[in-house]
Parts: C-alpha cells; sequence; structure tokens
C-alpha cells in the first residue's frame, strides 16, 4: 500500500476538513469499487451455504440427532443448533 500526503491531492477545503477529525493521524481510504460480499472471490460462502443446507437436510428430513451431525461435521451441537433454526 502506498502512502501519499493528503496536502499534495486533495483541495485545501477537504483538508482542512479532514483535519477537524483526525489531524495527524494515518487513514485508509477504501477503493471507490464495488466490494464483494464475505466469501464471494473465495467460494467460502457457497462452500458453507451447501454445507448448511446439508445438515438441515440429514436433521429434518433423515431425522440424524444433532449430537451425531456434531460429531460428523466436527462443529458444536450449539452451531448445528444455530444453522437448523436459521
Amino acid at each position: 500500500m502506498k502512502y501519499r500526503n493528503a496536502s499534495e491531492i486533495l483541495p485545501d477545503e477537504l483538508l482542512k476538513e479532514l483535519q477537524k477529525y483526525a489531524s495527524g493521524e494515518t487513514l485508509y481510504i477504501p477503493s471507490s469499487q464495488n466490494r464483494k460480499e464475505w466469501g464471494a472471490t473465495s467460494g467460502a460462502r457457497q462452500f458453507y451455504k451447501e454445507r448448511n443446507e446439508e445438515i438441515r437436510q440429514k436433521y429434518f428430513k433423515q431425522n440424524i440427532k444433532i449430537a451425531t451431525l456434531a460429531k460428523n461435521y466436527a462443529l458444536s451441537e450449539e452451531t448445528i443448533r444455530k444453522i437448523l433454526y436459521r
């Protein structure tokens, strides 16, 4: 990440306004590009969505117990309950 002096790129009016809130501090200004949702790029979001649906199917349609699901998916019983009752 490249750091630049704000006085070199911002108009004086904007610089003075920013100094009211963060004088002498380092600020991160995010890109104006649209941000993707968490896990959208890595595929994690889709993985967890599919896993959770599989857990729901096994519980509601196959009547597999919460304790068994927790063991099979290496999750706590509380986490399984959260998945089931969302």
